[in-house]
Order: structure tokens, then C-alpha cells, then sequence
């Protein structure tokens, strides 16, 4: 079928420099997997109203280890690599630090319960959009700024939820006068 010297007209993600839909959903992956987790650490604390220390601190080190797996393929020479590596290290290290500071319990009486996990989570979008920085990566620097942006969203979903249930109530009381009230002009008119 195929003449000696053609080749089947078969594309690759090679082909397409390796831009596919699953191949881009792919090399995203870890970048949603982190966001997901941290919106439902905090969406978690919320509703239990106790901080979750170790799952702040071991997603902090989670986002490390994906600093690092993200770039290692970009790197050839094993002294850029072992680079790499301390210098990721320390910064999270110095993120770790930082979140555990804010749980001293001499900082705790001064923070409320429910400020502790968003302040937790400001402290690893920072540490993530200037882990993104120092390694000139825009998937993580994006995902640093994407966390920061959860913290306004999700307080303002809790204070929005107050009054939107405040609406919802209003609508009905609202509902029910003019129901009644028109339930009232009827029985007079029949009178």
C-alpha cells in the first residue's frame, strides 16, 4: 500500500513539538494536583476549624519535590543538578521554617483559628511564585500566584455565603408577604 520511501501520515506529539492535549494535560498534572490539594486543605480546616499543621508543611514539601521533578529534565550536567536540588532544599526549608513560626503558640494567640490555614497558604503561594522566579518557570510561578488568589476567594466565598443565605432568605419572606398579602385581596374580593 504504501510506496517504498513514504511513511505513513501518522502525527506524534514529537511531531507537534509536543503540544497535544493529553501531552499538555500531563506536564500540567502536578501543578493542578498541588492547587486542588491546597484549596481542600484550607476548604478542610474551615469546616473542622483546626489547623492542619502537618498537611501544610508536608505540601510545602510536595511542591518542592515537584520544583524539582518539573526541571529536572531540562537539566543535562549532574553538577546543575545537585544545584538544583540544595537549592530547592533550602528554600523550602526556609517556607518550613516560616509556616512553623506562625504556629508558635506564642503567635497563635494573637492569630484566630481560621486565619491560621489561609495564612499558611499565603506563605506557600509566596514560597512557590519565588521558587517559580529563581527557576524562571512559568507553570510555577503561575501556580504560587493562583494559590495566593485562593486565599481572597475563599474568604470572601465564606463571607459571601453569610450573605448570600441572607438574600435567599430575604427572597422568600419577600415571596410570602406579597403571596399572602395577595391571598388576602382575593378573600376580600369574594366577601
Amino acid at each position: 500500500m504504501n510506496e517504498p520511501g513514504l511513511t505513513p501520515n501518522r502525527t506524534t506529539d514529537d511531531d507537534l513539538g509536543g503540544f497535544s492535549k493529553a501531552s499538555f494535560l500531563r506536564r500540567q498534572l502536578p501543578f493542578l494536583a498541588v492547587l486542588i490539594l491546597a484549596i481542600g486543605g484550607v476548604a478542610y480546616s474551615n469546616i473542622s476549624r483546626q489547623p492542619l499543621v502537618g498537611y501544610w508543611e508536608f505540601l510545602a514539601l510536595a511542591v518542592g519535590v515537584v520544583c524539582v521533578v518539573t526541571e529536572w529534565t531540562g537539566l543535562e550536567e549532574k553538577q546543575a543538578r545537585v544545584r538544583l536540588i540544595w537549592t530547592q532544599a533550602l528554600h523550602w526549608v526556609a517556607v518550613l521554617i516560616a509556616m512553623n513560626v506562625m504556629l508558635l503558640s506564642n503567635v497563635q494567640q494573637h492569630i484566630p483559628t481560621l486565619a491560621t490555614s489561609l495564612t499558611l497558604l499565603i506563605l506557600l503561594a509566596l514560597g512557590t511564585f519565588l521558587a517559580g522566579l529563581s527557576l524562571l518557570s512559568p507553570q510555577i510561578c503561575f501556580l504560587g500566584f493562583a494559590l495566593a488568589l485562593a486565599v481572597p476567594a475563599i474568604s470572601w466565598l465564606k463571607q459571601s455565603m453569610l450573605f448570600l443565605t441572607l438574600a435567599v432568605i430575604f427572597l422568600i419572606g419577600l415571596g410570602l408577604i406579597f403571596w399572602l398579602s395577595r391571598g388576602e385581596g382575593r378573600s376580600a374580593k369574594d366577601r
